[in-house]
């Protein structure tokens, strides 16, 4: 298992792992505008943006992309795994790999977490900080976290 760096040679499968991802798991927990809020927010353009600003990373499982991550500065932004490689810590690898990049610069790290990834962050030791809401299309209301965890600086 490996994290690296995306480069513009990533951008399409980055962008099938989040839409798929949101696609799959986000009907789950929230209508119809809100999963496409999702899919709008990690576009094509918003994730190229990231990955030429270098703060885009995929996890490479036996020569297969099977998440990626994004931060910015102490900002956790985007973190994906493939529904069908979920559950086995992919997740769990990425965040800890995010959280040692912050670290060399910041002593917190804070995220916006979805209704789907919010247990997962509370394991990891992240705590709500604020309850959060935003209207979207149709007066339909996307309800998510915002979450701290302390770490140690290296």
């Amino acid at each position: 298992m490996k994290y690296q760096t995306a480069t513009l040679k990533d951008l399409q499968v980055i962008f099938e792992i989040v839409q798929e991802t949101i696609k799959q798991v986000y009907p789950k927990y929230y209508p119809t505008e809100v999963v496409n809020f999702f899919l709008e927010l990690h576009s094509l353009k918003n994730i190229e943006k990231d990955i030429v600003e270098e703060n885009v990373g995929i996890l490479i499982n036996e020569n297969i992309i099977v998440g990626t991550g994004c931060y910015i500065d102490n900002h956790i932004t985007r973190v994906y795994v493939l529904p069908k490689f979920q559950g086995k810590g992919y997740g769990t690898f990425i965040m800890n790999t995010l959280e040692k990049l912050i670290s060399l610069n910041h002593n917190t790290s804070i995220l916006d977490a979805s209704l789907p990834a919010s247990y997962l962050y509370e394991k990891l030791g992240y705590k709500t900080i604020e309850h959060c809401k935003q209207e979207v299309e149709n007066q339909r209301v996307l309800v998510y976290e915002v979450m701290e965890k302390k770490l140690l600086i290296i």
